[in-house]
C-alpha cells in the first residue's frame, strides 16, 4: 500500500488524474474515503484505491471536512479560519489531496453517490 504525506507540500508520489482546485468552486470528501482523526491531524484512507494519506495539520482537516458544508473552497478556507496569506498552501494541499481522490469536485460527489444508491 503506498501512502502520500499531506504536510507543508507533498511527495511526488501521485496519481496520473490531476485536478485543479480553485477557489470558487465545490469540493467535497470522497465517498470512498474515511477520515480518521489522529494527534498530528488525521488518516485518510481510500477504499476505492486502498491509498493512505497523512494529513498533518489540524487546519487542512478541519477544511476538508468543512468542504461539503459550504459553496465553494474559498467560503470554507474562511469558515475555518485560515488566514489569506495562506489560502495558496491550501489549495496546494487541497491540489494533492484531489490527484490522490479524497476530494473530489462536488458533481462528481453527487454522480457517485447516486451511483451508489442506484
Amino acid at each position: 500500500m503506498s501512502s502520500i504525506d499531506i504536510g507543508a507540500c507533498l511527495e511526488d508520489d501521485v496519481p496520473a488524474r490531476r485536478l485543479t482546485v480553485t477557489l470558487d468552486r465545490a469540493w467535497s470528501l470522497a465517498p470512498s474515503v474515511a477520515l480518521r482523526p489522529e494527534p498530528f491531524g488525521a488518516l485518510a484512507y481510500n477504499f476505492d484505491n486502498r491509498r493512505l494519506t497523512f494529513l498533518k495539520r489540524p487546519g487542512l482537516v478541519a477544511l476538508v471536512r468543512g468542504l461539503g458544508e459550504h459553496a465553494d473552497v474559498r467560503s470554507t478556507l474562511v469558515a475555518v479560519g485560515v488566514p489569506t496569506p495562506q489560502h495558496a498552501a491550501y489549495l496546494e494541499a487541497l491540489d494533492a489531496l484531489a490527484a490522490a481522490g479524497v476530494i473530489l469536485p462536488r458533481h462528481e460527489v453527487a454522480t457517485s453517490t447516486a451511483k451508489e444508491s442506484a
